[in-house]
């Protein structure tokens, strides 16, 4: 059982290195723009963080559990080693105490418990503390609870201080000893094992010597000591730049309760699809939430939508809606980057926003009016193909005014074919149905107002798929998403379904937005 809880302690130790890095999202930022002229692939596995992030806490979970049990069998053990009066191995190095310094056997007393070790010494009690950690840290970030009670998960994710805390001094009482090195030598247990049970008083032999044991020195430290030091220059920046003063230019209320904030920070410099972490002092002091960014960075401001889905979100809504003489203070850190900012590598895009979620194409397609305007001659992507799907209509009003200037400006230019959107209602009733039936023929939607009829229901992918595999049959087609994992799982099936198994033909990409 001393086994299986030292190789887990190890494979523990290791897990523990890689938990923090994949949330030093400065650090990942910044691998990502120097791995921008790296193959698509290597930059791709950056948007995989959060994934390994789950992954490695699961894994920590299960070795946790695995180095418990391990170590509850080997207090029993020791415990009936000390009980022993038989004579045999197990009960001769127990009592070794009674001759000083060379005990191996912690437990020195026939009354002491298993209980009583593990509430009573270091490595019992920072195990305790660093278990219960872990479960809270881990049932607290289930999906249900992320998504319904938000805070619940922020503030309960923070106990991670306390798992490191307790990691550090988690071995240094020393409890699992062995027999030293210079004693193995002299005093092999395999070889001298009989000589410790049956020692006779005038025995010369080199095996009659008293074995000599030590404490295991602690590693846990080694391991953690330069992602938890990363990491605390991550919150030194982070802190810093987030105490930058912010200064919310315009506040918009669009429909179904999504507030639009426009901001302006010195300094501050995005890319497309970018999300930043936002804090409202007067609600919270601690907590922090992300949300793309829907400006574009041609803009001199940046802006985000929020869509009341919490409490935290609620507030803000609301706190911002009473018009005092002065607005909230809001705090800013970011931008970090996000998959969908390599959308300009591909040849031909295809979104796909759900309700929200199309946030991040709006940056994009408010950018690509700017470059419009501008005349970008360095612009490589060549086609674009938009989808957002919503449950209600009042949701499509927050970008028609973008997706109609976007409509008119090229047809002007001569590229009215560049982008191609269908908006997808996923919830309606018999009184829109009826509407739209008596106004089908009108040459602007009923629901929208713009040239491109409203689709009722849910896409076909595979037709979606199939469609853009014919009009591109020799182009890189870069898939991003930003939605729920169910249509995740469905966009990457397709991907894999209509790429080519040739490379020189048509070949799908999926990327997906993750916080």
């Amino acid at each position: 059982a001393l086994a299986w809880a030292r190789a887990s302690a190890k494979c523990l130790n290791f897990n523990s290195m890689l938990i923090l890095l994949p949330v030093c999202r400065n650090l990942l930022s910044f691998l990502r723009g120097t791995c921008s002229c790296c193959r698509r692939t290597l930059r791709k596995q950056l948007d995989h963080n959060l994934t390994f992030h789950k992954l490695v806490a699961y894994m920590l979970a299960l070795l946790t559990a695995v180095h418990t049990i391990a170590h509850l069998f080997n207090l029993e053990r020791y415990n009936h080693s000390q009980q022993a009066a038989d004579g045999s191995l197990p009960a001769v190095l127990s009592k070794m105490h009674l001759q000083g310094n060379k005990w191996l056997n912690p437990i020195h007393s026939n009354q002491t418990t298993v209980e009583y070790v593990a509430f009573t010494t270091i490595p019992g009690l920072t195990g305790v503390i660093i278990t219960l950690a872990l479960i809270l840290m881990v049932t607290s970030s289930t999906e249900f609870i992320r998504r319904n009670y938000f805070e619940v998960f922020w503030y309960t994710h923070h106990l991670f201080l306390i798992y490191f805390a307790g990691l550090f001094i988690h071995g240094i009482a020393g409890l699992v000893r062995g027999q030293t090195e210079e004693s193995m030598e002299e005093v092999h247990p395999r070889r001298c094992a009989p000589y410790l049970t049956q020692k006779e008083e005038d025995c010369r032999h080199n095996c009659c010597k008293e074995p000599e044991f030590g404490s295991i020195p602690a590693e846990s430290w080694k391991w953690v000591l330069a992602p938890v030091i990363l990491y605390i220059f991550e919150r030194i920046l982070r802190v810093w730049r987030a105490r930058q003063k912010v200064v919310v230019t315009k506040v918009v209320m669009h429909p179904a309760r999504v507030l639009e904030l426009q901001m302006h920070k010195k300094g501050f410099h995005m890319e497309v699809g970018q999300y930043i972490f936002v804090n409202c002092p007067a609600i919270s002091l601690l907590e922090w939430h992300p949300f793309t960014l829907t400006s574009a960075p041609e803009e001199d401001f940046f802006s985000i939508h929020i869509r009341a889905a919490g409490d935290w979100t609620e507030h803000l809504i609301d706190t911002f809606q009473q018009q005092k003489p002065e607005m909230p203070r809001i705090e800013v850190d970011g931008p970090f980057g996000t998959a969908s900012e390599d959308v300009f590598q591909y040849e031909v895009a295809m979104l796909v926003g759900a309700g929200i979620g199309v946030t991040p194409f709006a940056s994009i397609l408010k950018s690509i009016w700017y470059k419009f305007q501008q005349a970008d001659q360095t612009l490589k992507t060549k086609k674009i193909y938009f989808y957002w799907l919503c449950r209600d209509t009042g949701a499509f009003a927050w970008f028609n005014d973008l997706l109609a200037s976007l409509e008119q400006k090229m047809a002007e230019s001569g590229k009215a074919d560049f982008l191609t959107y269908r908006l997808f209602l996923t919830g309606w009733d018999t009184s829109i149905a009826n509407n739209v039936a008596l106004r089908f023929d009108n040459a602007t939607d009923t629901v929208t107002g713009l040239r491109h009829k409203t689709i009722f229901g849910r896409p076909m992918w595979n037709s979606e798929f199939a469609a853009v595999a014919a009009a591109h049959p020799r182009s890189v087609v870069g898939v991003f998403l930003c939605g729920p994992e169910a249509l995740a799982k469905s966009l990457q099936k397709s991907c894999h379904q209509h790429s080519s198994l040739d490379p020189r033909k048509v070949q799908f990409y999926f990327n997906k937005e993750n916080f």
